[in-house]
């Protein structure tokens, strides 16, 4: 059997140039199966695309009720985009600011606004918005939690003040159940 040149990592094709290493490993032991992991405590909780809807409609109505139009994003308990909406007449450039949010929340499990407090010059996270491929640090993103308090996702929003931002982002965080 001819190997090919290729390296996959994760879905993705890395290509001819990465250097590939091989494991001979065995399928249960190279990787825990669905069952097993729930069996031996390594379960991860992730927001369901129905969550993600709920979440969506809030705060699309709230953006409606206060006169705005926003980005939305909601990405999952990983950091990946869930769920995006952009309403109707909404700001391109504020695209990739809620999904920014979003993960930005996610990574520290923090609410956007917060995290902005402490990347001030001289606070301890200053300069924190240049890591992982560029964050947002002002009002707008909030960590999405399960009953039990478990961080399932983030809700990113942005397309108007950093105040109606984290109203709008507050109301879909509200609407999880």
């Amino acid at each position: 059997m001819q190997r090919s040149n290729l390296l996959v990592l994760g879905g993705m094709i890395l290509g001819a140039a990465a250097t590939a290493v091989y494991f001979n490993v065995p399928p249960t032991t190279a990787m825990a199966q669905p069952a097993q992991a729930a069996k031996d405590g390594m379960t991860t909780k992730d927001i369901t695309l129905d969550q993600a809807g709920a979440i969506m409609k809030a705060a699309a109505d709230k953006a409606k009720e206060i006169n705005t139009k926003m980005d939305i994003a909601i990405v999952d308990a990983g950091g990946n985009l869930k769920a995006f909406a952009r309403m109707d007449g909404a700001w391109l450039g504020s695209i990739d600011i809620a999904q920014k949010k979003a993960r930005t929340a996610r990574y520290f499990d923090m609410n956007t606004g917060d995290i902005g407090k402490l990347s001030q010059p001289g606070g301890p996270l200053y300069n924190i918005e240049h890591s992982n491929g560029g964050l947002i640090t002002f009002p707008g993103g909030i960590p999405l939690k399960a009953s039990d308090g478990t961080v399932i996702g983030a809700i990113g929003v942005s397309g108007s003040t950093v105040e109606n931002d984290h109203t709008v982002a507050a109301a879909g965080a509200a609407a999880l159940k």
